[in-house]
């Protein structure tokens, strides 16, 4: 029984291995970089694999660029403290991010003060 236990347990570890594999690594991103983005929620995807900060930035022009954050899956967001309710469009934050190697306008988390003035960090 042992046996037969060991094997399943075997081919299930071996059939979910591509599924580990096929998640994208965070080399798109320039970790020496820190991006620092002062601006309004646009939205906030509470979605999975990853959460999304949509922000919309001033510019010194005064022209607005909308920046997309990418951070953690839902239950890491919601133990740092940043649950669905707790950002809203029209929020003031303030965002730093490691910004994408090819330019666009995107970055992965770091962390984010809140209107209130706290700080949540995903490290």
């Amino acid at each position: 029984m042992q046996n037969k236990t060991r094997s399943w347990l075997t081919l299930g570890l071996v059939a979910a291995a591509p599924v580990a594999l096929a998640h994208h690594s965070s080399s798109m991103f320039d970790r020496s970089q820190t991006l620092v983005l002062a601006g309004a929620v646009i939205e906030y995807q509470f979605t999975q694999p990853h959460t999304w900060i949509e922000i919309l930035v001033e510019n010194e022009d005064g022209s607005t660029t909308q920046w997309s954050i990418e951070a953690s899956g839902r239950r890491p967001m919601v133990e740092m403290g940043l649950p669905p309710s707790r950002l809203q469009r029209g929020d003031e934050v303030t965002v730093r991010a490691h910004p994408l190697r090819d330019g666009r306008n995107g970055g992965l988390f770091i962390d984010i003060e809140l209107p209130d003035g706290e700080v949540v960090s995903g490290n």
